[in-house]
């Protein structure tokens, strides 16, 4: 008890005499005397360089406000306002939670009207601090848009010094998040204005001019389109970019490049053959991946290399033979370390915690890589233990592993041969059902495609699967509000209805109901029409079953189908033909198979297809394939006569 109460006062003494001095420095901050207040900024500057408890302190103490109104005060001389500006500045290099403290201050537009100054050395002390607060996690990118006059006025200081150029470029490379940026600034002349700096004298200069034009071609196409015309210094852009990628450049430069050249292909301004992307940047990106590089640089290099290819057939194949890329994936799962790293306790301690990373870009690069390829899957589930790591990432505490992991599996799902062989090996469904239970709707989407490949039915996985409660869960995914998954949900259905034997098709029918059907039959989404018809299909294709469920929901069943073939579908215009001509032919099948009257070669009219086919006619069903009969589209033109013939027989 004593010794508690003695404790006490002495840590408040040690806190008060650190406080004291703290104290001291913002008190000289209110000196009468201009040149006292000069010499308190400068002392304060030199007390803390380097010292982030001091840095709290002084700001817990209230020096911020003052600081602020002292670098916005006409009346203060230039010196001591640029002084100012460098103790923020210095203020804002400690933790976020000093950077918070500026903010809420409203350092930014203090620092902003001071850009307004005609003095250099000020103005780059501005910029120097704007450019630290603005590169934190914590700063809203958006405050560097709020007022429209700030982009224009930033482009006109471009041409001030290096130093403009760094902190600019570097601002704006780190503000530019949304297309909505990347369009105020393509607007203000960012292209014209940034191109020249790539061949500044500077390093950093550069540098930062190239992760500009990095963020601004992403997934733009109209900067994509303008970056491909750009001439610096009598050069094209894109030859620039390709000089940035040798091997003699720092790493940083060869990966921002190829970013920049991967982006500007990938928005169509350059075409996947072209030499700068087969010959220099998919290299360069393959060369990234090598367990010599840095844990950041393998990850940004497999991503980016994923993205690069993942519309493309050729850049996959090549990729796939160039530097044993499938096998040095391998080494992902294995070391997060780079191998120049092994003597770095700090640095191997980081990338440990890091390692998750490696996996996910992994994964999306072997989603990116077999997505196409036959050949290429089975070099990926033949990499040692490929399937068993697939299978761990499913269940992995992160969320980006496990979409990425999903992802990969999804693309190798779509081989034949994987799905007879190293998926049923692996009873992969498993930990995939388990993902279907409570993921995000990213993975549930990803998981949910996959799940349909996995019921096709020459998948050995579909037994197991059925025998697992899986028809509720779908029937819950064709519910949700998202599309996608609505396909999903009655896609795997419609798989798994298909040649199932009646007990399936009952339990499909009563888990659904028959409500949720018919909503899924007026579905604003065409594709969840289609495979909804489908499914109606796949449900109808033996007589015997088509007895059993039209005694029970014939009406609604026929109702349903009626609509769609008199349909006047909001399809939007352009798509209205092609769709409705396939929604129309899903349709006819499902009558096709409705008035169906022969087995085995029989022709039996049996009392069950008679009731239908009057049924049929009350409804109007003739009349209406009757009109399909003269249809534009011959394949339903062709499906109604045979319809109509099928009627008539």
């Amino acid at each position: 008890m004593m010794a508690c109460l003695l404790e006490a006062p002495l840590r408040i003494s040690v806190l008060s005499e650190v406080t004291a001095t703290s104290r001291h420095y913002v008190d000289r901050l209110f000196d009468p005397d201009p040149q006292n207040v000069l010499q308190g900024v400068i002392d304060m500057k030199n007390a803390v360089i380097g010292n982030n408890k001091q840095k709290a302190n002084l700001i817990v103490l209230g020096a911020v406000p003052r600081l602020l109104y002292l670098l916005q005060q006409s009346s203060s001389s230039l010196e001591l306002r640029t002084e100012c500006a460098v103790v923020l500045g210095s203020l804002a290099m400690g933790t976020e939670n000093n950077i918070k403290s500026l903010v809420d201050c409203h350092i930014i537009p203090a620092l902003l009207q001071g850009l307004l100054c005609s003095d250099l050395i000020f103005i780059e002390a501005c910029l120097r601090c704007l450019r630290t607060v603005f590169i934190s996690p914590v700063t809203p990118v958006q405050l560097l848009y709020t007022d429209p006059t700030v982009i224009p006025h930033l482009m006109s200081l471009l041409s001030r010094s290096q130093h403009t150029q760094e902190y600019i470029t570097q601002i704006f490379a780190h503000c530019c998040k949304t297309p909505e940026h990347q369009t105020v600034l393509f607007n203000h002349g960012a292209i014209q204005n940034i191109a020249p700096l790539l061949i500044s004298p500077s390093y950093k200069v550069r540098m930062q001019a190239l992760k500009c034009f990095s963020v601004l071609a992403y997934e733009n196409a109209q900067v994509s389109m303008t970056l491909v015309n750009v001439l610096v210094d009598g050069e094209q852009l894109s030859q620039v970019f390709v000089r940035m990628m040798q091997r003699d450049k720092p790493i940083e430069m060869q990966l921002t490049a190829a970013k920049c050249l991967t982006y500007m292909c990938r928005a169509g301004a350059i075409s996947t053959d072209d030499g700068c992307v087969v010959l220099k940047t998919l290299p360069c990106l393959v060369r990234m991946c090598s367990k010599e590089r840095l844990l950041e640089e393998r990850v940004e290099g497999a991503e980016t290399l994923a993205y690069l290819m993942e519309p493309d057939i050729e850049l996959q194949r090549i990729a796939s033979v160039t530097d044993h890329l499938v096998s040095m994936l391998a080494d992902y799962f294995k070391y997060p370390s780079s191998v120049s790293a092994i003597t770095d306790i700090k640095r191997l301690d980081h990338d440990l915690k890091h390692a998750h990373e490696l996996r996910q870009a992994a994964f999306k690069l072997y989603a990116s890589l077999g997505s196409n390829d036959e050949d290429i899957r089975k070099k990926i589930t033949e990499t040692e233990n490929m399937m068993d790591r697939i299978v761990s990432g499913l269940s992995e505490s992160s969320i980006k592993v496990r979409l990425a992991a999903v992802r990969c599996l999804h693309s190798l799902s779509r081989s034949v041969q994987q799905l007879r062989t190293s998926f049923h090996d692996h009873a992969v469904w498993k930990p995939l059902m388990k993902l279907l239970q409570n993921a995000p709707d990213e993975v549930l989407v990803m998981a949910s495609s996959t799940l349909c490949n996995l019921l096709l039915e020459f998948s050995p996985s579909k037994e197991p699967i059925l025998e697992s409660g899986v028809i509720e869960l779908l029937c819950s995914l064709t519910q949700s509000d998202s599309p996608a998954l609505r396909v999903n949900g009655i896609w795997a259905l419609m798989n798994m209805a298909f040649q199932a034997d009646q007990k399936v098709k009952v339990e499909i029918v009563r888990a659904l109901g028959t409500e949720q059907l018919f909503r899924l039959l007026s579905d604003p989404d065409a594709n969840v029409l289609m495979k909804t018809l489908g499914l109606l299909r796949n449900l109808l294709s033996t007589r015997p079953h088509i007895d059993q469920i039209m005694s029970s929901h014939g009406k609604q069943i026929m109702q349903a189908v009626t609509l769609i073939l008199e349909g006047e579908h909001s399809i939007e215009v352009k798509e209205q033909g092609h769709s409705n001509v396939k929604l129309q032919l899903a349709a006819t099948f499902c009558i096709s198979n409705l008035i169906w009257n022969e087995e085995d070669g029989e022709e039996l009219m049996t009392h069950g297809s008679q009731e239908r086919q009057d049924k049929l006619r009350e409804m109007g069903f003739v009349d209406i394939l009757h009109k399909l009969t003269q249809a534009s589209d011959p394949n339903l033109c062709d499906r109604a006569k045979t319809a109509m013939q099928q009627y008539l027989a």
